[in-house]
């Protein structure tokens, strides 16, 4: 349905129970109809409520002198919370901003004639109330990223 052409569902648990979600959807090529959209439009179509947006910053683990953003998306269903951090990465970049997204895309496509291009999605369970529950997650998720993003450069086109 999302003309997604490879991807890859996981469920990590860490040593102290703590679960990640990943998702990474690949598309080769990106064309009308057959595009990455953002996970904002799909979670709610699924029943999780919107309740905080924010743009994240953290350490690149590839090149620890630069500093990466992604979205961060707090939803909420009935009394379940859960955190999102989610980017979208393309030719060696990863950028937060859907809209730099498709301008990458555009001037791939003329420059490398490529619009190959994924999305990757952190999902975790916010456990307990308040923000010190959203946190923890955010600081699992942004370290359960540093291990991810260098095993990601074997899988995704650079």
């Amino acid at each position: 349905m999302l003309g997604v052409d490879d991807f890859l569902v996981r469920s990590y648990i860490g040593p102290n129970r703590e679960a990640v979600g990943l998702y990474v959807g690949y598309w080769q090529s990106q064309r009308t109809g057959s595009t990455i959209h953002s996970p904002q439009n799909c979670l709610p179509g699924a029943g999780w409520e919107p309740v905080e947006q924010s743009i994240v910053n953290f350490i690149d683990p590839r090149r620890p002198t630069q500093a990466l953003t992604a979205n961060r998306y707090v939803v909420q269903k009935d009394l379940d919370r859960m955190l999102v951090l989610y980017w979208y990465q393309s030719h060696g970049r990863i950028v937060a901003s859907e809209y730099w997204s498709k301008i990458y895309l555009v001037t791939d496509a003329v420059r490398l004639d490529r619009t190959d291009a994924a999305i990757v999605r952190l999902t975790l369970p916010i456990t307990g109330p308040g923000a010190e529950a959203v946190a923890r997650a955010e600081s699992q998720a942004l370290a359960f990223a540093g291990v991810l993003l260098p095993a990601l450069e074997q899988f995704l086109p650079n």
